[in-house]
This record gives C-alpha cells, sequence and structure tokens, in this order.
C-alpha cells in the first residue's frame, strides 16, 4: 500500500494543511494495512468454519463503517479548498481501492455458504436449462420423423391410389371397349339379319309374282282355250241321226 506521506507531499499542500490530512487519515491507513494482512489469514474451504466465516463478517463490517468514516472525512475536508479537495479525493480512491477488494474478499468469505449455494443452484438451473433443451430437441426430432413417416405413408396412400385409379379406369375402357364391341357386333348381326330378312322377302315376293303371273297366264290361256271351244260348240252342230258333229264354216 502507497504511504499517506508521500501522497500529501506529492499533493503540494503547505505544512499545516498537509498535517491535517495526516491527522485525519493515517489512522485508516494503518487499519487498512493491518486488515490487509489479516483478510488473508481467514480461508473458508468448508461449511463447517462458521467462525471464519464470523469473522469474516465481523471485519467486513468494522472495514465497512471505516470505508463509510473515510468517506465523511473526505466530504468534510474536501470543502476547504479544490487543491485540498484533490488530494483528498487522491487519498480516498486510493483507501477505497486497498479497502474495498479487502471487503470484498472478507464478504465472500463470510458469504461461503451462499457463495456455494448460489453455485449449486446455478448448476441445477443449468442442468434443469440443458434438460428442458434436451427434451426440446427431442421433441422436435420426434415430431419431425412423425411428419416425414406421416409424409412417406401419404406419399405410398396416394400412389396406390393413383395405381387404383389407373387399373378402374383401365378396366372401365375395356369393359367399355367390350361392350361397344358387342354393341357392334349386335348391330352387324341385326343388320345382317334384317338384309337376309328383306331378300327373303324379296325373293318370296318374287316367287309369289313368278307364281301369280303364271297362275294368271295359265287362267288367261283356260280362258282363251275356253272361249275358243265355245266358239267352237258354237259353230258346232250335231247329226241327229248319226251324233257326228260339224263345224259351221262361213
Amino acid at each position: 500500500m502507497q504511504d499517506l506521506t508521500v501522497i500529501v507531499n506529492e499533493s503540494g499542500l503547505d505544512k499545516t494543511k498537509a498535517q491535517v490530512l495526516l491527522d485525519n487519515f493515517s489512522d485508516y491507513f494503518k487499519i487498512a494495512a493491518e486488515w490487509e494482512l489479516k483478510a488473508k489469514t481467514i480461508v473458508v474451504t468448508d461449511e463447517t468454519q462458521v467462525t471464519d466465516m464470523e469473522m469474516a463478517k465481523v471485519g467486513r463490517k468494522f472495514l465497512s463503517q471505516k470505508r463509510i468514516d473515510v468517506e465523511k472525512t473526505r466530504k468534510g475536508l474536501k470543502e476547504q479548498s479544490l487543491r485540498e479537495g484533490k488530494a483528498i479525493d487522491g487519498i480516498a480512491n486510493v483507501l477505497k481501492a486497498v479497502i474495498v477488494p479487502i471487503e470484498e474478499y472478507l464478504k465472500q468469505q463470510e458469504n461461503f455458504i451462499k457463495i456455494q449455494e448460489d453455485k449449486k443452484r446455478q448448476v441445477l438451473i443449468l442442468e434443469e436449462e440443458k434438460r428442458i433443451e434436451d427434451e426440446r430437441i427431442a421433441k422436435e426430432k420426434a415430431e419431425q420423423e412423425e411428419q416425414e413417416r406421416i409424409r412417406k405413408e401419404n406419399e405410398t396412400l396416394k400412389k396406390e391410389a393413383e395405381e387404383k385409379d389407373r387399373k378402374a379406369k383401365a378396366d372401365q375402357e375395356e369393359h367399355e371397349k367390350a361392350l361397344a364391341d358387342e354393341r357392334a357386333k349386335a348391330e352387324a348381326e341385326k343388320k345382317a339379319s334384317e338384309e337376309r330378312e328383306r331378300k327373303q322377302k324379296e325373293e318370296s315376293e318374287r316367287k309369289q309374282k313368278e307364281i301369280e303371273d303364271k297362275a294368271k297366264k295359265e287362267r288367261e290361256k283356260a280362258e282363251a282355250e275356253k272361249k275358243k271351244l265355245q266358239e267352237q260348240l258354237k259353230n258346232q252342230i250335231t247329226c241327229p241321226k248319226c251324233n257326228h258333229k260339224f263345224n259351221l264354216t262361213k
């Protein structure tokens, strides 16, 4: 720790004011120097060191009060003049720079259990956060795998449905073609049957006409012969004696 006398001499104050500073702060320097060594003797490494932790607490509170006293002295003396204020600020800052680390060190020793509990709590928090994160990642992975499974299943079902539709369409087309072929065949057979019936009818009508024409001719011939015979009989006489028939000629 820097000597208070050196700080006061380098401040440029007159001897009277310099002595005032020495009188006001020398005790604090002695206390700070004393606790700078004493604090290092208190080392807490186990929860059972209750006495050491209590000593750290007592020392921290003592130094905390001294730090407050230094601040009060600084404010009181600083009002004397700007020059004195700069010197006072320098001295106070030096003292605080010495006291604060010691105070902080003693605070850590005093709160050893709390610090350890905070560390354990922080570890638990980190472990819990890691567990939650791991669960989240696992859940996301499971959801992604399930989505991929569903996608593949849907894709398979879609392909099966498309193949089923394609086969059904092909079967329908084949069935319709067979029906069309049957209809065409039936239509062709119907037309052929109708054509045969037409020809048979025409042939029957032709033969019937031939028969009728032949019968007509035969009737006409018979009538002509009958008429001729009648004419012959009309011009024919029979001999009453011999029954011989004679034709009359003109």
